[in-house]
């Protein structure tokens, strides 16, 4: 079955951001919104989200004394991903479940690219490789400082080889997010998750409206 058709039964939407912004109370609020409108939804998440990519998502954030590089870090995301699309989010979409994914494509550009400076160019082509034009219909990008995010983080506690990296390392993130968002073609909305939970849930409810 062709992606365009899966897509007529069934909507993807993805949850992005940098750290602590609030991705995991966004992400409940989109589910329970989406199942009260009838709808049967499929939360999962990257990396992860089946057997196997989730024991990449442990070698990805465990952390370890070896230097990972950069450009193995990005193809053991791909490798977790195309797990994930084939073995879980087609076969949901397929069978009319919407799926909520906390992070999907973008956050390779966020992270990889901006993050680790290997810039889009090389991630556009192990996309287009590895997953043709197979994107969420809707991606939310949580938005708020670098600063504000990374003191949310510190309060959870123990945190993981990503979570440890400098506050210019997530300031590179927030910048890359925004010019993904830029080149979207109004797929990524931006919202400001500074505010209180319940205006920022009034602004992913807008924006839900009009993919709904």
């Amino acid at each position: 079955m062709q992606i365009e058709n899966m897509k007529s039964k069934a909507k993807f939407i993805s949850l992005e951001g940098c750290e602590g912004v609030g991705k995991t109370t966004s992400l409940s609020f989109v589910k329970k919104h989406i199942e009260s409108l009838g709808h049967t939804v499929l939360v999962t998440r990257e990396p992860g989200g089946t057997p196997l990519a989730e024991e990449i998502r442990n070698l990805l954030l465990d952390k370890r004394e070896e230097k990972v590089d950069a450009s193995a870090e990005l193809l053991l995301m791909f490798a977790s991903r195309i797990q994930h699309i084939e073995n879980v989010i087609k076969p949901a979409l397929s069978d009319g479940v919407w799926v909520i994914s906390d992070r999907f494509v973008d956050a390779s550009y966020a992270y990889q690219g901006g993050g680790r400076g290997l810039g889009f160019e090389r991630i556009e082509a192990i996309e287009k490789w590895s997953m043709g034009s197979f994107l969420p219909d809707l991606t939310l990008l949580l938005d708020m400082s670098v600063e504000e995010g990374m003191a949310r983080t510190r309060l959870r506690g123990d945190s993981d080889r990503f979570e440890d990296e400098k506050i210019t390392f997530f300031k590179t993130i927030r910048k890359a997010y925004l010019k993904r968002a830029e080149k979207s073609m109004g797929r990524i909305k931006i919202i400001d998750a500074s505010p209180s939970p319940e205006l920022v849930q009034q602004a992913i409810k807008k924006e839900l409206e009009s993919c709904l």
